[in-house]
């Protein structure tokens, strides 16, 4: 660490790690230990000290993995107070909100230029934001038809000339501002929607989501209406119907291998015993894939890898995020077992059980007890290199004990950190302003996907205290370059 910083410096990179971890693991909504509210008031507190206190950080956490939530409320944040930023902070702001726009999915981004609206933010440049963004996307006649509200809102807000004619922007214009005046339209989504109101054979040409009214009008069956609609489906959507699918005992084909790590485990956790213990090859050749692709260079690099993995009753999650901090654990099982070297992985869980596929949220989080077997030596008598804990830190059987052992481990039996220990956390702690920790002198990360980890690790570093302040800025610096030179942006 740089002797030369000042007190001043070393406190603006905790704050700017708190917030990035905040940024990472909390939405805003319940957990297990804390309400809606709460985590909304804590969220809300820590972006405004950080956007007045530290803009420039506050925008770079653009190019980060934080999560949508977080990064949409960034946007908001400094799109209404422009005002507070000198011309060259706008400029880098701009283009960094750019980039991360043509990032998220497009329900969200409409619903961004809703609050904007609604907060009557109306400069320049964010006219100008909204405007390239939907002038970059691919088809705007099927966001006129799926997200008719928010197009037409944007629209509005920023006067979006739809000019008279048979050219395309011009029906999208006749279709959200002057229904009924077309007889025809040549796009096909906007014709259809026109006769889906009276045809039901047009309902299964629309986007499912605004099929399903129509379906609903017309009274047709759910089992024929999927059928037909099945074509036109997202691959979630495909997911989240195959079991109303599902002809005599026939399950409709789907590639799980191509799903996304977390949201694979996600779905996994969500079948019931029996039906994973059937699927069994199934479940886990497609959670092994996914990790292999999330790992991508990282695989087999990380040697000697031991995990201990929260599966206590606290891992449920709440309503609004039923199974998460369980599925994390379970992806971020997979992803350790792609990353470690070839037969070098040890993953223990909380619970004791040996079965990962069938893990449930269950008892208390003997963290302690599970950390002193990780860091036994393993075959031929040699200690981990890693020493990954996936946990939301409240290790209470008995309470305090793993940071107890990780403390002695680190001063007395590994002064030379020949282990690295990490701990990642996918709780935001709404009374701490962070993830709960589990000792001072460990690294700890929020996270989300379990896909992020390999980043995580890199951010995880700057919390053990031996960088400092120059390092992660100059870290930040390089993923700011790195994120706006792979994206289009505007200025």
């Amino acid at each position: 660490m740089n002797t030369s910083e000042t007190p001043a410096d070393l406190v603006a990179a905790e704050d700017v790690l708190l917030f990035v971890n905040a940024a990472i693991t909390a939405t805003g909504q319940r957990e297990f230990r804390s309400d809606a509210v709460g985590q909304q008031l804590s969220l809300d507190f820590l972006h405004a000290y950080v956007r007045v206190n530290y803009r420039r950080l506050y925008a770079s956490s653009l190019a980060l993995d934080i999560n949508d939530h977080n990064a949409l409320c960034i946007v908001l944040g400094l799109l209404e107070t422009s005002g507070e930023a000198s011309a060259e902070e706008r400029r880098t702001e701009g283009r960094l909100i750019a980039a991360r726009l043509a990032l998220l999915p497009p329900q969200r981004v409409y619903r961004l230029f809703g609050e904007v609206r609604r907060a009557g933010i109306n400069n320049r440049r964010t006219r100008a934001i909204m405007r390239d963004w939907l002038a970059a996307r691919p088809d705007l006649g099927h966001d006129a038809v799926k997200y008719r509200g928010g197009v037409k809102t944007a629209a509005r807000h920023i006067h979006l000339r739809c000019p008279e004619g048979a050219e395309p922007l011009a029906e999208v214009g006749a279709f959200l501002f002057r229904p009924g005046r077309l007889p025809r339209y040549e796009h096909r989504l906007l014709d259809a929607w026109r006769r889906a109101h009276y045809e039901q054979g047009a309902v299964a040409e629309l986007p499912f989501t605004v099929a399903e009214g129509f379906a609903a009008r017309h009274g047709m069956k759910r089992e024929v209406f999927l059928k037909r609609a099945a074509p036109r489906m997202t691959r979630l959507e495909r997911l989240r119907t195959q079991e109303q699918r599902v002809v005599g005992d026939r399950r409709p084909e789907i590639d799980l291998t191509v799903m996304p790590l977390t949201r694979l485990a996600l779905y996994v956790l969500s079948l019931p015993f029996e039906q994973r213990a059937a699927r069994r090859t199934e479940l886990t050749g497609a959670l092994r894939t996914a990790a292999r692709r999330a790992a991508g260079g990282h695989a087999g690099g990380w040697g000697r890898v031991h995990a201990v993995l929260d599966d206590s009753f606290s891992s449920s999650g709440s309503g609004q995020k039923r199974r998460r901090p369980l599925a994390v654990a379970l992806a971020c099982h997979h992803l350790l077992e792609a990353l470690a070297a070839p037969g070098a992985y040890r993953g223990l869980w909380t619970s004791g059980r040996g079965d990962a596929l069938l893990v449930r949220p269950w008892g208390p989080t003997p963290l302690g007890i599970r950390v002193l077997d990780a860091l036994e030596p393993g075959p031929g008598g040699a200690a981990p290199d890693r020493l990954v804990i996936v946990s939301d830190g409240w290790d209470n059987a008995p309470a305090g004990l793993a940071g107890e052992v990780l403390r002695v481990w680190r001063k007395r039996l590994d002064p030379g950190r020949r282990t690295a220990v990490v701990h990642v956390n996918p709780v935001y702690d709404a009374d701490g302003f962070d993830v709960r920790r589990l000792a001072a002198g460990v690294p700890t990360a929020g996270i989300r996907d379990a896909e992020d980890l390999p980043a995580l690790v890199e951010i995880a570093r700057f919390a053990e205290g031996r960088t400092g302040a120059a390092e992660l800025h100059a870290y930040l610096d390089r993923r700011v370059a790195l994120f706006l030179g792979e994206k289009e942006t505007v200025s």
